[in-house]
């Protein structure tokens, strides 16, 4: 006898994050002729970078607004620098995260400090989006997490989305900044299929705030970017053994919702804090010191934190999936925080 059909369960449509930042650039061109972008291979007909997210976006908005550039970071840095100094709100693609070392003294010495050094005169409204993360073999060159060097940059906010509504929403809410941002954005999760809805144009998430992407009482993680999504899976999983996560996804770095943080840690007493860039001198330490200082005493366990190997990131394909917690890491770590 053949086994009972099975009654599918309606589901939220399934939404990637490359779709949604591809629409929060299409509505963004729509509403403000002030907007433009820059980077390489970003007009048609090439069309879109290697992600293809701005494809088509030159053929309806015209390629004085959707700029292709050289090869030169530092030229898409000081460009739209100019450009946010004339008026214009640009969005500058540097292509991988690596490559914002080119332009550093660009980024951070100019874009930062403008608004300071002219004494509060002007503003540098720009957009740095860039691109990281392990998954794809691209070695030591190509795939780090470098957050904490620009979260110690004063003038620069940074926000990092583990799902298609909040990069919607952060890229929203960045372009409307007065100031520059970076968005970084997870190449291994630009593709998958999450059961998220495409935002409306009026979606906007507030820079500094936090969400509690899943509510828990024995242990609080604090995350962002892909190491969220495994905090969720290993939420999961954890779930079946009877042990309750909540998972604080960050979304902005820098500078990072310590209220939300803190208000969880006190309720869980027990963190964890991850993340995919190396664990020493990483945001998780600033995490750990904030939260031992305001809650002495009130912690169940020391804060634990785990993080990226002290090492380039390896291009062989086993040593590149060890470099960085997964979600049974997270797990793993997770449990030894209720030992």
């Amino acid at each position: 006898m053949s086994a009972p059909a099975t009654v599918p369960v309606a589901k939220k449509p399934t939404v990637t994050i490359l779709a949604a930042l591809a629409k929060a650039y299409q509505d963004i061109f729509a509403e403000d002729p002030k907007a433009i972008t820059l980077g390489e291979d970003l007009a048609d007909p090439e069309g879109g970078g290697i992600t293809k997210m701005t494809k088509g976006l030159s053929t309806k908005f015209g390629d004085e607004r959707v700029r292709s550039t050289p090869i030169s970071e530092q030229a898409i840095m000081g460009a739209a620098i100019g450009a946010s100094l004339a008026g214009y709100r640009p969005i500058a693609e540097i292509m991988l995260m690596n490559f914002t070392t080119v332009a550093m003294d660009m980024i951070v010495n100019h874009a930062a400090k403008l608004r300071f050094m002219s004494g509060g005169q002007t503003s540098v409204p720009i957009v740095i989006r860039t691109m990281t993360g392990l998954g794809f073999g691209s070695g030591g060159q190509h795939c780090d997490y470098l957050e904490a060097w620009f979260a110690h940059t004063p003038g620069i906010k940074v926000c990092a989305a583990s799902t298609p509504e909040d990069a919607y929403g952060l890229l929203r809410a960045a372009y409307e900044d007065p100031d520059p941002v970076i968005l970084i954005e997870n190449l291994p999760t630009y593709f998958a299929p999450m059961s998220f809805e495409l935002p409306d144009a009026g979606h906007r998430v507030p820079l500094g705030k936090a969400a509690i992407q899943r509510e828990g009482t024995d242990v609080t993680v604090v995350t962002y970017a892909r190491m969220a999504v495994n905090a969720r899976a290993a939420a999961d999983v954890l779930a079946g053994e009877g042990i309750s996560v909540e998972v604080v996804d960050l979304r902005t770095i820098a500078p990072w919702d310590r209220e939300t943080v803190l208000a969880s840690a006190r309720k869980t007493g027990r963190v964890l804090v991850a993340h995919e860039a190396v664990k020493q001198h990483g945001v998780g330490a600033e995490i750990a010191a904030v939260i031992n200082e305001e809650l002495f005493g009130q912690l169940k366990k020391p804060v634990k934190r785990v993080g990226g190997a002290f090492s380039a990131v390896p291009y062989s394909k086993p040593l590149e999936n060890a470099y960085a917690p997964d979600a049974d890491v997270l797990a793993s770590a997770i449990r030894d925080l209720l030992r």
